[in-house]
């Protein structure tokens, strides 16, 4: 009986992995339909979104499965918490690729405005965090996970600087209006990319030191936060 739940668990880490890739793939094909002007990459994206969903809930059935058949505890636990909240994460990173990929086709040549607002170095910096969340993962790496966490701030940054760019080009030429829409629509969901992501390095470093870190990186971390990380006494000075 033991070796058969290392066996699932095994499996279990297997496909969450296997779902990582897919996912991986389908951000980096978004981004490449986007910058390259690429319809028919556009709608591979979007066509095998129904694959990211399938996977999705093959993973929550076999999450539902050992906790039925096995009492998991401790690190065990830990992970099999893990592996359902990264794969929820997984799918909704696949969903948001997929609408990357349908704002693109709305757009008559969105590589020139992306190259005129500079969205590159966006979509650079969402892929390589969604790239090392899963890494992390996969090396159980909590040092890649903190940089994936500390990186975060820079997206959103330029989600804020380009938004405002599009806005006054948009505010210069009614020609605009329309791509510029579907622009700040993709803008949104490369933040968001970028949350995910985010989500994925936490759930790490909880898998890794049993450290929950969710809404206490900053210094506006609440007494609740402070006190799951370890500080049994919030009152006292710094």
């Amino acid at each position: 009986m033991h070796r058969s739940f290392e066996d699932d668990l095994d499996k279990l880490r297997t496909r969450v992995i296997r779902m990582g890739s897919i996912v991986e793939e389908q951000v980096e094909f978004a981004f490449r339909a986007l910058i390259e002007g690429n319809g028919e990459l556009a709608k591979l994206v979007m066509e095998r979104d129904e694959k990211v969903d399938k996977l999705d809930m093959k993973i929550d059935k076999q999450c539902q499965k050992i906790f039925a058949l096995h009492q998991p505890v401790a690190s065990d636990l830990r992970l099999l918490l893990v592996a359902l909240k990264i794969n929820n994460e997984l799918e909704r990173i696949g969903d948001l690729a997929y609408n990357v990929a349908r704002a693109s086709l709305n757009v008559v040549n969105p590589q020139e405005l992306v190259a005129r607002l500079g969205l590159e170095r966006m979509t650079v910096g969402a892929h390589a965090m969604v790239k090392n969340s899963l890494d992390s993962f996969i090396n159980s790496d909590p040092t890649l996970a903190n940089q994936v966490m500390a990186t975060d701030f820079r997206i959103d940054a330029l989600e804020r600087e380009i938004s405002t760019e599009m806005i006054a080009l948009m505010k210069q030429s009614v020609d605009l209006i329309e791509p510029g829409v579907q622009f700040i629509i993709i803008l949104r969901n490369l933040e968001r990319m970028a949350d995910q992501a985010t989500n994925i390095a936490e759930n790490v470093i909880f898998l890794v030191e049993a450290k929950l870190v969710r809404h206490a990186t900053g210094p506006d971390a609440d007494d609740d936060d402070m006190l799951l990380q370890g500080n049994d006494d919030p009152d006292t000075d710094a």
